[in-house]
């Protein structure tokens, strides 16, 4: 293919890079997987964010390492499906929608069950299209021919048949019982969704007078407007101090109800009196105790947090205003004696933030045991779940072992609606896909699912099932590679793994990546509280999506929080303007050439020998790394090679034969640069995927799209260990001229005499090979090279690995400092001296370590023994 325009503009400029690529992506459909049968097919699903706003920088971080595994692996030849989609999120969503009604005066029930569900689609619609262009902004390789909505009617087909399989084998059933209630939302919570915070509240110390007169009980109570609803007093059968009072009652204060006293193993009797109220409709283990003891169950508030008619005088009050009055009530009748600070762990609703009442409903749950039983066994075969960290692997399965049934009805309005039929007359139960052929005697029940019920099914009710003969079913699944935070493995992860396993016999995905929280710069989690956010779509305004997700992606360990920090970003953006002028200089030297005028079969320099072989090693760990989900080292192989070695060092040298007159170096060179930078745009695609395609358009390349590329491949041929310690050498050398230079205050604009006394023949020849570098980047008036020279008086010197270098600066040098500098320099070799020594004395260390560490170990004493005594002996030359 032939270069129109090979040059680039003069500046980088992300937002010009950026612009409209997208859309030539996805127009192109390179995204889109083909079903391509002589391709191996790798998958992943998206883990679909809510329809409630903005993507923030932990979905931004989510799909970006999910970017980089699937464009990485369409590169590498599979049939890529990433398949995108929402989650409609049904308590935030249907909160979000209220409010906006509450706006206009309005509640769900003015508007009826129909027209509020249109509001909460069109809510949906909008926000859709907002995700859909954050998606775009970041670069998203999605394929849209298969997005899928947690709603949309395949889905809904697929959740209903799950209902109906797990009640019709009684794994899920209906029942009352305590469950966690938000009264602001007015629905039931699962465990899961309430977060715990330490709060300072208070103990209320009471005494319930016997009802024969004869004394009183003495309990301690957090929630004092509970006891309205309590139904008994129970001690243990043990305890020597209540056993003449069990059977007999106490009269409840304020209500005057009589209260029988129980005898049951759960209390403590160390704790507080031994004596606990027991209050079955407000607290799950009085439920229990209540269920052994037949115990009357009294609810003695409303569904928002109220207290209701059986609450007495405190009827219609708020529950925190309740427990005020009845406190007040209780110390002027004498009863509350006591009131204790208590520090305690209070449950907080994580959708409104109220705080969470244990509350008696009839509500439908999951039964768990058996469905978590086989998600641990899966665990101990062949094809169990990787987690990547593999300690994530223990917090799954401890929680599954000790996992509580899963409340799954939401008193909600927008989700999906639960498939179950009340007859009208009867109350018989009726659960079926559809509603009963009878349906005018029917009525439907009014809740809906936990969103994460549907989310639970999402591996494979995206894929068509449950109709497992639907081709992306049978092709995709099971997925690959899950990747989300170590935040919702309880809620997610685990939930997948067990509806899969019971549904298709199979686990959803191999592996599951685990990433950690975006963190601010002091390590503290970012919230509206504290005012500390970041949006993503403000960075990628600034700095380019390509710096963004380069920083990121490498920004941490597998399971590690990562921190964001604005010059980390710039950092980011640095390198790539780097990449950018790099590529500019090269293009600027390729004239007209062409992909098929890149000819890497003549002579070779060192540079270009050393070059290749770098680039075959940073393949191998580039590769090696993205395999292991190590972005960060893959990262880092790629920041050093890139900007250490070939912007900083080959295109340098690159510019002798660039700016000479030999026609063959010339194109050599040119091959060289061109091949390197193609298989530097690949490898760093997946990272930076709109800066890459825009460098690799220009350069000589086939195909139609980088996205499309094949991923670079380490060429054996091009493997020269000689030529890598030759130009390690150079390198050094220029390296320890410019640092003498440097320290002498002497610009390397000025020439200087430099002697170089090699360790043998065969160095010396290879640096009289190499001269024209070490003239053009150290500027010598004069370069000797030899085997054996007379060490000059007053120069600078520095030891190189087979060499010595000397730089006579008569009048610029002072003696007594440059001592100074030799022993402090022999200083840090006989550090070394002695720790390699040490470490080759002990006898477990060669024993033990593989032979080649121990023979690099000896090695390197060898070489620093070598640099002390040249070091001791320029000293003493100083000093005679």
């Amino acid at each position: 293919m032939t270069n129109q325009d090979v040059s680039l503009p003069p500046k980088y400029d992300p937002t010009t890079v950026e612009n409209g690529r997208y859309k030539y992506w996805v127009n192109g459909k390179f995204f889109e997987a083909t079903g391509d049968k002589s391709k191996e097919p790798y998958t992943v699903v998206i883990p679909p964010p809510n329809v409630t706003g903005k993507l923030h920088l932990g979905h931004a971080w989510d799909t970006t390492l999910q970017d980089i595994i699937t464009r990485t692996k369409r590169m590498q030849g599979y049939d890529v499906l990433w398949l995108p989609g929402m989650d409609h999120a049904g308590i935030a969503t249907q909160a979000k929608v209220e409010a906006k009604l509450k706006e206009q005066g309005l509640s769900r029930y003015d508007l009826g069950r129909e027209k509020f569900l249109e509001q909460a689609w069109s809510w949906k619609e909008a926000y859709a299209d907002f995700i859909r262009t954050q998606w775009e902004k970041l670069g998203l390789g999605l394929d849209y021919s298969r997005e899928r909505f947690t709603l949309d009617e395949g889905l809904s087909e697929a959740v209903k048949e799950v209902f109906v399989k797990l009640y019709e084998k009684d794994l899920i059933y209906r029942g009352e019982y305590i469950i966690n209630w938000d009264p602001a939302t007015k629905t039931a919570l699962s465990d899961i969704e309430v977060i715990y915070k330490d709060v300072t509240g208070h103990f209320y110390h009471m005494k319930y007078p016997l009802s024969d007169g004869s004394g009183h009980i003495e309990i301690a109570t957090t929630r004092p407007e509970t006891m309205l609803g309590d139904t008994a007093v129970a001690v243990h059968p043990e305890d020597e101090r209540y056993k003449h009072l069990i059977g007999k009652k106490v009269t409840l204060p304020v209500t005057d109800r009589e209260i029988e006293i129980v005898a049951d193993d759960y209390v403590d009797m160390e704790f507080g009196s031994g004596a606990v109220k027991i209050t079955p409709a407000h607290d799950p283990n009085d439920f229990e105790i209540g269920n052994r003891h037949n115990l009357a169950r009294i609810l003695v508030m409303n569904e928002d947090g109220t207290m209701n008619e059986n609450a007495g005088k405190y009827q219609g009050m708020d529950r925190f205003e309740c427990r005020k009055q009845l406190v007040k009530d209780l110390q002027e009748q004498g009863v509350l004696f006591d009131i204790e600070d208590h520090h305690h762990s209070v449950g907080h609703s994580e959708r409104s933030g109220a705080v969470v009442e244990p509350y008696l409903s009839t509500q439908w749950f999951v039964n768990m045991e058996p469905l978590a039983k086989e998600a641990i066994n899966l665990q101990q075969g062949d094809d169990k779940v990787h987690f990547v960290p593999d300690r994530f692997e223990k917090t799954y399965l401890h929680w599954m072992e000790n996992i509580r049934d899963w409340c799954i009805s939401r008193q909600l309005w927008w989700g999906h609606r639960i498939p179950a039929w009340y007859h009208k007359q009867t109350g018989k139960i009726y659960v079926g896909k559809e509603a009963p052929e009878d349906a005018e005697n029917w009525k439907q029940d009014n809740d809906v699912l936990d969103t994460w019920f549907s989310s639970a099914l999402w591996p494979f009710s995206t894929m068509g099932w449950p109709d497992e003969n639907n081709e992306d079913f049978q092709r995709h699944f099971p997925t690959d590679a899950l990747v989300t935070g170590y935040d919702i493995i309880f809620f997610w992860v685990s939930r997948m793994i067990f509806q899969s396993i019971e549904f298709t016999d199979r686990r959803p995905f191999k592996d599951v990546l685990i990433h950690g929280l975006v963190r601010d710069a002091e390590g503290r989690k970012m919230s509206k509280s504290l005012g500390n956010g970041v949006d993503p779509m403000d960075v990628i305004e600034k700095y380019g999506a390509d710096s963004l997700r380069y920083f990121l992606s490498t920004g941490s360990a597998p399971g590690q929080d990562l921190r964001f920090q604005w010059e980390k970003v710039e950092s980011t953006w640095n390198f790539v303007n780097k990449i950018w002028n790099a590529s500019r200089f090269a293009l600027m030297n390729m004239g007209d050439m062409t992909y098929e005028d890149i000819d890497l079969s003549g002579e070779k320099s060192v540079a270009d020998q050393w070059i290749l072989t770098r680039l075959n090693q940073t393949v191998e760990q580039v590769t090696k790394n993205i395999d292991r989900y190590e972005f960060g080292e893959a990262g880092r192989h790629l920041y050093n090679f890139i900007w250490d070695e070939f912007c900083d060092w080959y295109i340098e040298m690159a510019k002798l034969p660039l700016y000479g007159e030999d026609e063959a170096k010339i194109k050599t060179t040119r091959s060289v640069l061109a091949y390197s930078l193609d298989n530097i745009m690949r490898m760093l695609h997946p990272f930076m995927p709109f800066v890459t395609e825009e460098i690799w358009q220009h350069l000589p390349h086939e195909g139609e799209s980088i996205t499309q590329a094949a991923w670079p491949k380490v060429k054996p041929e091009f493997d020269n260990e000689k030529a890598v310690g030759e130009m390690e050498r150079l390198v050094t050398i220029i390296r320890a001229v410019r640092n003498i230079r440097a320290e002498v205050d002497t610009p390397m604009s000025k020439e200087i005499q430099l002697l170089i006394q090699a360790k043998n023949e065969e160095v010396e020849k290879e640096l009289e090979i190499n001269r024209h570098y070490l003239e053009r980047f150290c500027n010598p008036s004069e370069l000797t090279i030899a085997t054996s020279l007379q060490a000059p008086e007053k120069a600078m010197s520095a030891v190189v690995t087979g060499t010595e270098l000397y730089l006579p600066l008569a009048g610029l040098i002072n003696i007594e400092d440059e001592i100074q500098r030799l022993e402090k320099e022999k200083e840090k070799w006989d550090k070394e001296v002695e720790r390699v020594q040490k470490k080759l004395s002990n006898k477990g260390f060669v024993n033990k370590a593989p032979e080649h560490v121990v023979q690099e170990e000896r090695e390197k004493e060898t070489d620093y023994l070598d640099k002390r005594a040249k070091v001791e002996a320029r000293i003493n030359e100083l000093k005679a």
